[in-house]
């Protein structure tokens, strides 16, 4: 069983290349597009299948089937399990049929969010949740597999800005759509209704995202930029594999990003709660406030690639600390910001979802993506996410415990102060940021390698 499932997901055999170049072309363009559209839609209903539980953390604590300590262990189980599956996930998508591979993941992911909808014990949810954390890795590092498959070296940063919108698109579903569920139907409605949409997105992507080009009897992108060197030189893809893990660089890039994951889901796991227990806020006003982070996040998002590659011909480290000191600014912001000022407070969330949706780009793929050989990209993303959720890993079980240090009781109704766990978040970017400003002291960083990476056999 276990071995048909894998030939079942892995890449198909090459088939003879077609020597017509028009048809060459046009296969290449519909492969394009679908690729685009498809992981990047794909990718997005994954976040409504990992989102659920930060906008159910309300109406759970309130109901006393859960409290803040509990939830921040459950969050952790998840992204401990995210962690650990994008690497070992990252390494498997650079031989798998992605859409498979990603079709797969949805499904399964969108049944135990309908089972934690059904449960009500804390070792179900933290099970499930944590079950959850690995089939919910199998789509980042897939995804920008895909469009390393699908598009040249060129467009990388553009093509990667484009697709890093699903993660606003999809936080925005969650975080409004959601949270207009929850409001209506109750908390278990908050995973039902999502777990529904990811089963036919699921099996919609078998069909959508496309295998490799060599299937279909297409040239590789290495062969059309001319960049396929003799079968001599040719190094095996676990050695590339291998590269990765042995490059400092890409270590370095590793801590960046865990630091920027502390604070990107301290916003995406508690926002909501903040807003409701330090500002005042109802179920509705919080979740329209909180659902324009990643709103705004799209507009960072799509800016960051695309800049860096048409105004700084693709150097990604000015771009970078610019977004950096904007998220540090943003977060001293609506902090100091007394309760009462809502539309200040939606100004400094939306800037925070800006700048974070693109640091998301730069540390969160796309500088690993840039000095790795294109063969090695799932290792690449895989090594990268590994750090980035033991960070939001962390954050989510460090947070729990400071807001359950700074827990009281009103009326019989549980109530938290925020501060130690905003200082938390406002520390971890600054962390990230100097972690950022070293990058600037590597040279290899100030522009990409002038070859492109070589293909493996």
């Amino acid at each position: 069983m276990f071995r048909r499932t894998l030939r079942f997901l892995a890449t198909r055999p090459d088939r003879p290349v077609v020597d017509d170049p028009a048809t060459v072309e046009r296969r290449y363009r519909r492969g394009r597009w679908m690729t685009v559209l498809a992981v990047t839609g794909g990718y997005s209903f994954y976040y409504t299948a990992r989102l659920g539980l930060s906008v159910a953390k309300k109406p759970m604590i309130e109901s006393g089937i859960a409290d803040a300590g509990e939830l921040g262990r459950i969050g952790a189980a998840l992204l401990f399990t995210y962690a650990v599956g994008k690497l070992v996930n990252g390494f498997l998508a650079d031989r798998a049929h992605i859409g498979r591979f990603m079709g797969a993941g949805l499904v399964v992911s969108a049944a135990l969010n309908a089972l934690f909808g059904f449960s009500s014990a804390f070792w179900a949810f933290a099970v499930l949740w944590a079950l959850n954390g690995w089939f919910q890795s199998m789509g980042c590092a897939p995804s920008v597999v895909s469009l390393q498959q699908w598009f040249p070296t060129r467009r990388r940063g553009t093509l990667y800005s484009i697709w890093s919108t699903a993660h606003s698109i999809g936080e925005g579903l969650t975080f409004a759509g959601t949270a207009a569920v929850v409001a209506a139907w109750g908390w278990r409605a908050g995973f039902w209704v999502p777990a529904a949409a990811c089963l036919v997105v699921g099996a919609l992507l078998f069909r959508l995202i496309l295998d490799r080009p060599r299937t279909y009897g297409l040239p590789s992108i290495a062969e059309l930029e001319g960049n396929e060197p003799e079968p001599v030189e040719r190094p095996t893809l676990g050695r590339l594999q291998l590269g990765v893990l042995r490059n400092p660089a890409v270590w370095l890039l590793g801590l960046a990003s865990a630091s920027l994951y502390v604070t990107r889901f301290g916003m995406n796991s508690w926002l909501m709660l903040y807003l409701q227990e330090a500002k005042g806020y109802g179920d509705i006003d919080a979740g329209i406030t909180t659902s324009i982070l990643p709103i705004v996040g799209v507009v960072g998002t799509v800016l960051s690639g695309t800049v860096s590659d048409v105004l700084f011909r693709s150097r990604r480290v000015p771009v970078l600390l610019l977004y950096g000191v904007t998220l540090v600014a943003a977060l001293v912001g609506l902090y100091l910001v007394p309760p009462g000022n809502p539309w200040l407070d939606r100004v400094l969330v939306g800037t925070i979802g800006f700048a974070i949706g693109g640091l998301l780009v730069f540390l969160g793929g796309l500088m690993a993506v840039d000095i790795c050989p294109r063969e090695a990209t799932g290792a690449a993303m895989g090594f990268i996410g590994l750090f980035s959720y033991l960070g939001a890993s962390i954050q989510d079980w460090v947070s729990g415990l400071l807001l359950e240090s700074q827990k009281t009781i009103v009326d019989g109704v549980p109530h938290y102060g925020f501060d130690r766990a905003y200082l938390f978040w406002i520390g971890a970017a600054v962390v990230s940021l100097a972690l950022t400003v070293s990058l600037g002291a590597v040279r290899r960083f100030a522009a990409p390698d002038p070859a492109p990476p070589r293909r493996a056999g």
